[in-house]
């Protein structure tokens, strides 16, 4: 199979993946656990599972002038990111979270042109409207899910500022990603993302009662490190060796589409004509800006 396929591929799940997580992460906040307690669960579990498969590969070395790039990527991938996602997540609805993440392909497209110098074409500019649109349709057509949001506006705040992160880690992580195996990046980075979350989370992981966690929580837990944090940045980490952060990006307009049909599953929301609608724009926006610019033949 084509590589850009499989990145393409790679991304779909990465974000089906996130667009779960909406649900399945919300549920077990702070019942169980607290948001910041949660994030130091993600990073530690997946520093666990990067170091073990990392036995397997080649030890690769990094480049000392690498560690500064690979430190600002780590902060704002696996702390300042996660922190700001949980924390709005816990504050307002899955919904809300999902549609308010569709801001990072418009940061990421910004970043990549100031740092990456990357083109900006007609086709990607229709197909960011196109998926913007749909989000926005979303957005202004609101949602029936009954969880607890103490703060909705708080949360969607800290939601902007997510996405806005989430941007710059891809942005800055893509020359990392060409130059390094995932596995080798990702088994430094987590290590250092427990480092810098260890005083902001340290508290409320401590409070968790784990010996006495019911399945429902556990298996939640599970999903959040195993699904969400290891599966997901392997995921994205592989996108990026074949597709620019752009395309990355634009694949978190498909989130709010997942987390409804999970939310109808589940029994939390239902889809309607206007859903459906968005769901179309969506998919439009993510097809045109994927798509692969046809190559001019000169004789």
């Amino acid at each position: 199979m084509d590589k850009r396929i499989l990145a393409l591929l790679a991304a779909f799940g990465a974000t089906s993946i996130y667009g779960l997580n909406h649900t399945i992460a919300k549920v077990i906040m702070p019942h169980y656990i607290g948001a910041n307690g949660l994030v130091l669960l993600r990073v530690t579990g997946a520093t666990i599972l990067f170091w073990a498969i990392g036995f397997f590969y080649p030890k690769e070395k990094v480049d000392r002038s690498d560690w500064g790039r690979i430190f600002i990527a780590t902060a704002f991938g696996m702390c300042f990111n996660m922190q700001l996602f949980i924390k709005g997540l816990s504050l307002s609805t899955p919904i809300n979270s999902s549609v308010i993440v569709t801001l990072t392909p418009v940061i990421v497209l910004i970043l990549s042109v100031i740092f990456l110098k990357e083109l900006i074409t007609r086709l990607k500019i229709i197909g960011i409207t196109l998926g913007f649109a749909g989000a926005i349709t979303l957005i202004l057509y609101g949602n029936s899910f009954t969880f607890n949001a103490p703060n909705i506006p708080l949360g969607n705040a800290l939601m902007v500022g997510n996405a806005f992160c989430f941007g710059v880690y891809l942005v800055m992580v893509k020359p990392l990603a060409l130059k390094y195996n995932t596995i080798t990046l990702m088994k430094w980075m987590f290590p250092l993302g427990v480092v810098m979350n260890l005083p902001i989370s340290i508290t409320e992981f401590t409070k968790v009662d784990w010996l006495h966690l019911p399945w429902e929580a556990v298996w939640r837990m599970g999903f959040v490190v195993l699904f969400t944090t290891f599966f997901a940045y392997l995921l994205n980490m592989f996108a990026l060796k074949e597709v620019p952060p752009t395309t990355i990006g634009v694949f978190t307009y498909l989130q709010p589409l997942i987390a409804v049909i999970y939310a109808s599953i589940t029994g939390n929301d239902q889809m309607d004509g206007i859903k459906t609608l968005a769901a179309i724009l969506v998919f439009s926006g993510v097809y045109l800006v994927t798509r692969k610019p046809k190559q001019v033949v000169s004789n």
